[in-house]
Parts: structure tokens; C-alpha cells; sequence
């Protein structure tokens, strides 16, 4: 089956454009990844509402990937401590040749049928546990191979791709499948494909974490107070819950420590 991530580009000759042109052309792609995601919207809404029940349980997300699709999973993980002020280990990216993937490419390691199982086995992952395969292709291996073992040991899996009927689509039970079309480049899915991803990504960590109670309003109210444009913020929020002036609502928060906590303790 031909890939749809891999087909040839609706562009040539693109050292022949002048920049404008490239640019322009790219913005024009981009403006369809929307569209596409608007498409498969029922499909992440089916798999959030299960996500939302395996974590209010306290099962934790892995999200699964190898190059890109990897950087991007560990990227939406790591910003869920700091946004919503969940432990560390509740939402957990995992990448294909480890860490040092992040910044340098490892050669082959998402051809690895079995390591995807070996790296996710490191965090005992178990049924109560949620597995998002991530891949714009839907066929590395990496992830492939992964998937069908959680299917094995019940534990739930989900995948999102740019390839409808791609072998992820047919292992994960829960498929969300954005067909952006080729890229601009011919095959490069760091450009449509990353970006349909990281807009999905964005949706899923969203969505369950409003449903989990960590935002109030449409205030991070959980957010940790890491440096002072956070802790900034977080004293207006407390102004506009508490009417408060500035001094007093930073002192208040810096007394509790969370924007959740201080107003929480002010209507106590």
C-alpha cells in the first residue's frame, strides 16, 4: 500500500522559487492540517472519554514515537507538570534510541521491533496504563511491534498517524488518523504530518486534563510558579478570583504556594 505520507509533493522545482514563493506555499499546506484534524475529531473524543476514566483511576499516558513523532510526544509530556501541576510520571514521552534522540538522530532504532516493549517494560507499565503510538507513517516498527505486546498484556493503545489503514491504525484500538496529504517537501512528515501531531497532542493533554479538574475557569490554576512571569500571572489570577489588590495577592500566594491553594484557602 503506497503511503500517503509519501507521495510525491504537489511542488517542483522548489530551488527554482524565491523565498516568498516558498514560504507562501508552505503557509498555503499548512493551512489544510486544520481541516484534516477536523475530520477525526469524533475519533479523539471517543479515545479521551477512556483516557479520562483509565486516569482518574490513576493510570498514567505513555506516548510512543521515534524521530519527530517521538520529540514532539516527549515535548506535549513534559510541558503537563508545569501547565497543569501534575506529577512528573503521569504523562510520559518515550522515544525510540532513548534521550540522546532528542537532539541527535540514532541510527535505525526505530527499526527495532521489540525495543518500543523494552523501553516502556523500564516504567512497569501495567493495564491500568494508556499507550499512544505515534507515527506519521502508521508501519515503524518501533512502534508496530510495541503495540500488538500492550494489545497482548491488556493494556490500552491508541495511536495517531497521517497513513488511513496503515498497520498502526488496524493494532491500536483506539486510532486517530489525520490525512494531511503529501508534504511540501516529498516525504519530509516533519512539516504537515509534525504539525497534524503536535495539534492532536495539544487536544488529547488538553482536554483530559480540563476533564481532571486542573484548570478552573480557563485559568491554570495548578500551574507550577517556576519564575516570575508565572508567579506574575498567577497574582492576577488571584486578583480577579479575590478582588484583591497586587501586593496583597502575591504575598497570599506566595504564602500557599499554588494559585489553586490560595484561593481555595482565602474562601476557607
Amino acid at each position: 500500500m503506497e503511503r500517503i505520507t509519501e507521495s510525491e509533493s504537489n511542488y517542483n522545482n522548489l530551488e527554482q522559487m524565491n523565498v516568498v514563493e516558498i514560504l507562501e506555499n508552505i503557509n498555503k499546506e499548512d493551512k489544510t492540517v486544520a481541516t484534516a484534524i477536523e475530520s477525526c475529531i469524533p475519533q479523539i473524543e471517543t479515545f479521551v472519554n477512556t483516557l479520562f476514566e483509565k486516569m482518574q483511576k490513576g493510570g498514567r499516558l505513555f506516548y510512543l514515537g521515534a524521530g519527530t513523532s517521538g520529540r514532539l510526544g516527549i515535548v506535549d509530556a513534559s510541558e503537563c507538570p508545569p501547565t497543569f501541576g501534575v506529577p512528573h510520571g503521569m504523562v510520559i514521552g518515550i522515544i525510540a534510541g532513548g534521550d540522546g534522540a532528542m537532539r541527535k538522530a540514532v541510527e535505525f532504532s526505530e527499526d527495532e521491533i521489540e525495543q518500543g516493549w523494552k523501553d516502556l517494560q523500564e516504567h512497569e507499565i501495567g493495564k491500568d496504563d494508556v499507550v499512544i503510538g505515534i507515527t506519521a507513517s502508521g508501519s515503524t516498527p518501533y512502534i508496530v511491534g510495541a503495540l500488538n505486546l500492550c494489545n497482548a498484556n491488556e493494556i490500552l493503545t491508541a495511536c495517531i498517524t497521517c497513513n488511513p489503514g496503515s498497520a498502526v491504525t488496524l493494532i491500536a484500538k483506539y486510532p486517530m488518523v489525520a490525512t494531511v496529504g503529501p508534504e511540501f517537501i516529498t516525504g519530509s512528515t516533519r512539516l504537515k504530518a509534525g504539525t497534524a501531531q503536535k495539534l492532536i497532542l495539544n487536544m488529547i493533554s488538553t482536554s483530559v486534563m480540563i476533564k481532571l479538574g486542573r484548570v478552573k475557569g480557563n485559568k491554570m490554576v495548578d500551574m507550577q510558579l517556576s519564575n516570575n512571569k508565572l508567579i506574575d500571572r498567577g497574582t492576577k489570577m488571584v486578583m480577579d478570583a479575590t478582588g484583591y489588590d497586587y501586593e496583597k495577592s502575591n504575598d497570599l500566594l506566595k504564602q500557599f504556594g499554588s494559585v489553586r491553594k490560595t484561593i481555595e484557602g482565602i474562601n476557607n
